[in-house]
């Protein structure tokens, strides 16, 4: 695993995006605070630059680098939940505008997940987590199901989980308001 993430880290360091896995589906990933590899993501995807991305950080204690007035319920809500969790916060900063929303809104994630976690906290931070489909197609559940567009439109295939068919499926999403009200978004 060492050797993956230090190819995938060196990828995310000169700006090129990656297709890894994650605690819920394949994702593809760059550094979120770099707006050109934001923008390649898009392209590849073949998505309405409109709609925002989640982002991943290994830990909830650099939530406040990334989000001005964190609820403390985000504390709770992310301990507590059962399934992967991305909660949509208000107010983001120190991120690449074209990875936010127009609402000034992110969501975020801590994944629980060893390769995930390791690279985010050597990369220092947070990175782009977009299911690894073409806009519109189906989320695949496994490597198997990835399109041969998305494989070779990345700059570098993490070589981990490829053989695994076990069937995931996306985060549960939540959307917090800065006064600590909460709504569903998927579930």
């Amino acid at each position: 695993m060492q050797a993956e993430i230090k190819k995938a880290l060196e990828v995310l360091q000169s700006g090129g995006i990656i297709l890894y896995p994650t605690d819920t589906i394949w994702g593809i990933g760059c550094d979120a605070t770099n707006p050109e590899a934001v923008d390649r993501i898009y392209a590849l995807k073949g998505r309405d630059a409109g709609k925002s991305l989640i982002v991943l950080l290994d830990s909830d204690n650099k939530l406040q680098s990334y989000v001005n007035d964190v609820p403390e319920i985000a504390y709770t809500l992310i301990e507590y939940a059962e399934n992967p969790l991305t909660i949509i916060y208000s107010n983001a900063k120190n991120l690449a505008k074209n990875v936010i929303h127009e609402d000034g809104s992110i969501g975020i994630r801590v994944p629980n997940h060893a390769f995930c976690q390791q690279l985010i906290q050597r990369f220092r931070k947070p990175i782009v987590s977009t299911s690894a489909n073409i806009s519109g197609e189906p989320s695949p559940q496994n490597f198997s199901q990835i399109s041969d567009a998305i494989i070779s439109g990345v700059d570098y295939v993490v070589n981990l989980e490829q053989t695994d068919l076990t069937v995931k499926k996306s985060s549960t999403i939540m959307k917090l308001d800065p006064d600590g009200h909460f709504s569903f978004i998927r579930r």
